[in-house]
């Protein structure tokens, strides 16, 4: 594993599942999720507990291949909330199991090609973590996001845009000749809270830095990572936005989450 390393992200993982477990115990399931347009707050926990399903499939299975979302075992929540927080939490569980099971350095198929088994646990934390602040922008709810997973959040994230764009078209995410620089103002990142992004054909490169863009933006790394994923919009006045808004406008609009 890279960054934060494996333990950490598993103690994360466990936090974000049980964060939103807890409350949905009380939330109106029917409720509507304004990040994902036509979703309830029950369709978006059925999202979150079948992927870890998904995962936990894979990983246990060792899987080589594509499985099936819709295939998994108990892949569909039940009716009551206290038991919908129970399943949540079981489908945590279930991955971290499978991973224990089969080893963290076990390679397993991952929409990036093969990865380690330990792959799966940083996808799902920041998955959850995500959805997580869809739950509380749909029922009003603060959300609030350590520095270090968050900003481990934007780095993952810019790594998943390294690679083949599957179901997009071939615009580049930068105009050439941009760059766009990322800044974390929390105290404590270090260079871990810096990011210099660059064009390279229709994807990007991106490394840790600190350097003059084409356009910078600056935030809480929380902030950041919801802005990123679109859960923040590119104004919102959390993201200070220095030099060409043109840039991060094109950036946002052409990395849907």
């Amino acid at each position: 594993m890279t960054d934060l390393g494996l333990d950490t992200y598993r103690a994360g993982f466990v936090e974000q599942v049980g964060l939103l477990a807890d409350r949905v115990r009380t939330a109106d399931q029917q409720a509507p999720v304004p990040t994902c347009p036509e979703w309830t707050v029950r369709q978006l926990v059925t999202h979150v507990g079948r992927g870890d399903r998904w995962a936990a499939t894979i990983v246990g299975t060792r899987s080589a291949e594509f499985v099936d979302p819709r295939t998994v075992e108990d892949g569909k929540p039940p009716a009551e909330p206290d038991a919908v927080a129970d399943w949540l939490r079981a489908g945590a569980q279930r991955l971290l199991d499978a991973l224990d099971e089969v080893g963290a350095d076990t390679p397993v198929w991952t929409f990036t090609g093969p990865q380690p088994a330990g792959w799966w646990v940083r996808r799902r934390l920041h998955e959850s973590a995500a959805h997580r602040a869809d739950a509380a922008i749909a029922l009003g709810d603060p959300f609030t996001l350590a520095p270090e997973i968050a900003a481990d959040g934007v780095s993952e994230w810019l790594g998943l845009l390294t690679g083949p764009r599957r179901g997009q078209d071939s615009e580049p995410l930068l105009p050439a000749g941009t760059t766009l620089h990322l800044h974390a103002t929390d105290e404590g990142l270090g260079s871990a809270g810096e990011w210099m992004i660059r064009p390279d054909g229709a994807t990007i490169a991106w490394e840790h830095g600190h350097g003059k863009g084409s356009v910078a933006v600056r935030g809480a790394a929380a902030d950041l990572f919801l802005g990123l994923l679109r859960r923040l919009p590119a104004d919102d006045p959390r993201l200070q936005v220095l030099g060409d808004p043109a840039v991060f406008d094109t950036w946002v609009a052409r990395t849907p989450f």
